[in-house]
């Protein structure tokens, strides 16, 4: 089997195996041409260098096969459910309980030249997609949301958040800057929840000049930067929103696997 940098090792196999669904790739009886490992590789493959699924490596599935189940386990979700998985274990692993705060923050990345939404972001000045995170203090993701790139941040930021009304209850702080501010703090306070969530906004000081590291909100920077060390991340490629999404938790699946296999 081809094995690159991108690839997973035997321990991270071992880990994710145990995550992946249990139903039958095949449901028409044809043996299957290649293991499920080799296929999330050439995914994996696809995402770390950024190339077009069409230039697969040979010595990987073919590229129908790994778009394939790319497409259809963002479809069903399994993607999204495989990382909050590892997103847990990873914060288990390093000793820490549930998290009580988190950063919110999106970033604005320019589509390629293909179908699919686009919006223009006219502070930025990019014509793309907008991708809105909820991050905890560890920077791993715990909401995520794809947008059109014209979306306002505190329109994105209440889509964004109104998973806090069915999880998250353990939640009591979180931290935005200040493009957040205005209602979005009031309604923050009055979604329906066990415990009520505080949105505060950190502010840049008006008497600093230059660039300036501010309290809490380098941990959702640093984020974003592990996002575009993945090529495929650098602009958005993907046609559907629900694939850039997928993109991403597959790009933060891999980082943390490797971690928790360590």
């Amino acid at each position: 089997m081809a094995s690159y940098p991108s690839s997973m090792t035997d321990s991270e196999w071992v880990i994710l195996e145990a995550l992946l669904p249990t139903k039958p790739d095949n449901l028409r009886g044809r043996p299957q041409a290649h293991s499920r490992r080799s296929i999330i590789d050439g995914i994996l493959y696809i995402i770390r260098t950024g190339g077009a699924w069409r230039m697969m490596p040979n010595d990987l599935p073919d590229w129908k096969t790994c778009y394939h189940y790319f497409r259809l386990w963002a479809k069903l979700g399994h993607w999204e459910r495989i990382h909050s998985t590892l997103r847990d274990m990873a914060r288990l692993a390093s000793g820490k309980k549930a998290p009580t705060a988190a950063i919110i923050d999106s970033q604005s990345v320019r589509t390629a030249s293909q179908p699919g939404v686009r919006g223009y972001d006219a502070g930025k000045k990019i014509t793309g997609k907008k991708r809105h995170l909820l991050v905890h203090t560890q920077g791993n993701i715990l909401a995520l949301k794809v947008t059109t790139a014209d979306v306002q941040d505190r329109d994105g930021a209440q889509l964004l958040l109104s998973v806090l009304a069915v999880a998250y209850g353990w939640l009591k702080l979180i931290w935005a800057d200040g493009g957040y501010a205005g209602k979005l703090v009031g309604h923050v306070a009055e979604i329906a929840r066990h415990s009520k969530v505080k949105l505060e906004i950190v502010k840049r000081s008006d008497d600093i000049k230059g660039f300036k590291v501010l309290p809490k909100r380098w941990i959702v920077e640093r984020t974003f930067g592990w996002l575009i060390q993945s090529r495929r991340l650098v602009r958005d490629y993907e046609v559907k929103t629900e694939h850039s999404e997928a993109m991403i938790y597959l790009s933060m699946s891999k980082r943390m696997l490797s971690r928790v296999a360590s």
